[in-house]
């Protein structure tokens, strides 16, 4: 198992690993949507730019969303559960990862939408 901090991407807001590399699984810590420190405006946004951050992750290590399997979708709100679901496919595209969405009393950053992945480098998943 190897951990490594991307040279590019958000920097972490805790003490922990972005993404760790375990055999041909890739687990991404979950990433808030902030860019460049501070969190973009409204769930949407949010949601949109956890996912970009996620790519950049995932693009460190040589993989990209293409490759995820699983994520986990934490919100503030679960009566965001719609437009979180729109900027998912938006970003996701016809990909459709297994996928859990809670709702948390609270987030990092005073973050509304947080997003982790696993993604898989072995043979293609069925």
């Amino acid at each position: 198992m190897s951990s490594s901090q991307p040279a590019s991407g958000p920097r972490p807001v805790g003490p922990y690993t972005p993404i760790v590399s375990a055999g041909d699984w890739l687990i991404c810590s979950g990433q808030v949507g902030q860019r460049e420190g501070k969190l973009v405006e409204g769930v949407s946004a949010q949601t949109a730019q956890s996912i970009a951050n996620l790519a950049a992750l995932l693009t460190s290590a040589g993989a990209d969303l293409s490759s995820v399997v699983k994520t986990t979708v934490f919100m503030t709100d679960i009566n965001d559960y719609a437009a979180v679901n729109e900027a998912y496919v938006a970003a996701f595209g016809d990909h459709r990862p297994a996928r859990s969405a809670v709702a948390v009393a609270g987030l990092p950053l005073g973050a509304l939408v947080e997003i982790e992945a696993w993604a898989y480098l072995g043979s293609a998943p069925s």
